[in-house]
């Protein structure tokens, strides 16, 4: 693990998170804390999907004019942009938003599913299928719908809303593009070219065109709410969930200048990726936790895992080797894509900033007493991408 001056260490101030358990962290930790699964069975039946809970919008998004103009997954982001501003006390203040870097992990928008299923219908009774799909493609789809799907709008929707103007990046890449922007924020600030970062991402579950591309993979669980590591041992299977996280990270010099409490700090990120042949992805996350320290380094993992079969099955024999309690943050959030890792990420600086870590989550794991010494956090995407995260207590680490 790369030493580093104590002075830019990446510090936690700041966290906005959205999902089916409520908003924010005092909601999050509660309802983690009295766990009881929030579902809904009927809309996509028989597939069930964590669905996002109730936005008052016009408290981070004023102004009705910008809700009208987003997709929902572009709403939830920006609304938990809000609530990390506001938990870092930058909100409103134009001369640290004007210097705030941001870096975004999106998908590619939502679709036109009137249009999709007109050409659907109409391409196998056309002389010319290939041409008939250019065709409509390119008359059928509304401009105003095509910017909608830009990945970058999101970062541009926080730029208008909230003033965030600093450099800003997007990546793209389903669940390793959150533990890459991680991990490019905390190295930025570590080496000194970034002081503060606004970094997360959203996704919207609730839409058809991401159940029928997860159902088309047989990817869907099916049938009655079951937890990741049951649902696992029962062949496997994802539940996916609409979340919008945002984190503000910030060097400990900045944060001191400010005069904002850290809630906790990422003493490292580690990330890479595998052809997902038998025991690669395991290969990968047994470098990764050497790399921050090993075991002895945390008193727990909270797990982004996917729920999916394969990969989820691999990790869970990983984590079992590594004799740590375990919390699969997606049995409460959902399996959320682009997000999943900075919500996973969000949970453990909850964690970490209170001195507990919420209580198991299904029989399968195990609780932890006493306050968490650190808590690795691990990504391992649906389909690529192998991360692991080591976040741990604020104070001075006392490093050279």
């Amino acid at each position: 693990m790369t030493i580093m001056a104590p002075d830019r260490d990446p510090l936690i101030t700041g966290i906005g998170l959205i999902s089916c358990l409520g908003e924010g962290e005092n909601a999050h930790l509660a309802a983690l804390d009295a766990f009881v699964p929030v579902i809904d069975e009927t809309s996509f039946a028989p597939y069930l999907v964590h669905p996002m809970t109730n936005l008052a919008l016009d408290t981070q998004i004023p102004k009705r004019g910008d809700q009208r103009q987003m997709e929902p997954w572009q709403r939830f982001g920006v609304y938990a942009a809000g609530l990390a501003l506001d938990s870092a006390k930058a909100k409103g203040d134009p001369a640290l938003l004007e210097r705030m870097d941001m870096i975004v992990a999106a998908g590619g928008g939502e679709r036109d599913y009137a249009v999709d299923a007109a050409i659907l219908a109409a391409m196998p009774k056309a002389d010319d299928p290939d041409a008939y799909l250019n065709e409509h493609l390119l008359s059928d789809l509304r401009p105003t719908l095509f910017l909608a799907q830009l990945s970058n709008l999101l970062a541009g929707n926080i730029s208008i809303v909230h003033g965030v103007i600093g450099s800003s990046r997007t990546f793209m890449g389903e669940e390793a593009s959150g533990a890459d922007a991680l991990y490019i924020a905390c190295a930025r600030i570590e080496a000194g070219q970034s002081e503060i970062c606004l970094v997360g991402g959203s996704f919207n579950a609730q839409r058809p065109d991401a159940f029928l591309h997860d159902a088309m993979g047989h990817a869907l669980w099916r049938g009655p709410f079951v937890p990741v590591w049951s649902r696992e041992a029962q062949g496997g299977g994802t539940i996916l969930g609409s979340v919008g996280c945002f984190l503000v990270i910030e060097s400990r010099a900045h944060a001191r200048a400010r005069g904002v409490t850290p809630k906790a700090r990422i003493a490292g990120v580690m990330t890479d990726r595998c052809r997902r042949a038998p025991g690669q992805a395991a290969a990968n996350a047994a470098r990764q936790i050497a790399a921050l320290g090993g075991t002895a380094a945390a008193s727990a993992v909270i797990s982004a895992a996917s729920g999916g079969a394969g990969a989820t099955a691999e990790e869970r024999s990983f984590l079992d080797g590594l004799g740590l309690p375990v919390r699969a943050a997606s049995t409460a959030l959902g399996n959320s894509v682009e997000p999943s890792f900075p919500a996973a990420i969000a949970l453990a600086a909850m964690s970490i900033g209170r001195g507990k870590l919420f209580p198991p989550l299904e029989p399968a794991e195990t609780p932890l007493e006493g306050a968490p010494a650190g808590l690795f956090v691990t990504s391992w995407g649906f389909w690529r991408g192998e991360a692991t995260a080591l976040v741990v207590p604020a104070q001075e680490s006392g490093r050279g």
